[in-house]
């Protein structure tokens, strides 16, 4: 005999497709509003979003996002939203968490499981596996970002469809 403990699984696992979308800020990990006067050029973060009141939920991986202002050769020393870039975190190829490293050399999307390479402009993966998958799987989800009249950074509603913002896990069509 087994016994199932009573879950309001409604709340435990919550259905994104029943959020309603709408800009907000970009809020880092110590709760200040991400500006363009306060983040450093070639740098990253991560990010949650969507972010909900449970501090548990908020730990998903899916919800994980790297938040990076580019380096100057990519137009990162502009201050608008074209100096800015915010990717999920998970992997194309098996769902790991990848990091973005600003080092000269690098400065680049690395995946420590198994080596996949992702450009910081696009998304798109150009080394390791990830790279050797077809398109959309090969372009990590991005969100819009807008810069507002006092320089704080919002987040626009995004399209989860691999034509549009992407799908977490799955990727999007990178638009030429």
């Amino acid at each position: 005999m087994t016994f199932a403990p009573f879950v309001d699984w409604g709340k435990f696992l919550p259905n994104p497709a029943n959020a309603v979308a709408q800009k907000v800020k970009v809020v880092l990990k110590d709760g200040t509003v991400a500006n363009v006067k306060n983040i450093d050029v070639n740098s990253s973060q991560v990010i949650i979003y969507p972010k909900s009141e449970d501090e548990v939920l908020n730990t998903e991986s899916f919800k994980t996002w790297q938040f990076i202002r580019l380096p100057p050769e990519l137009g990162g020393d502009k201050n608008d939203a074209s100096a800015f870039r915010i990717y999920s975190m998970i992997c194309l190829h098996l769902w790991c968490l990848w990091k973005y490293w600003p080092q000269d050399g690098r400065k680049r999307g690395e995946c420590p499981c198994h080596g996949s390479m992702y450009d910081p402009f696009t998304g798109k993966a150009f080394a390791g596996p990830a790279s050797l998958q077809g398109p959309p799987s090969n372009v990590l989800p991005r969100l819009d970002i807008e810069v507002e009249s006092n320089g704080d950074l919002s987040i626009l509603p995004p399209v989860w469809s691999p034509d549009k913002n992407g799908v977490v896990g799955f990727g999007r069509y990178l638009k030429s």
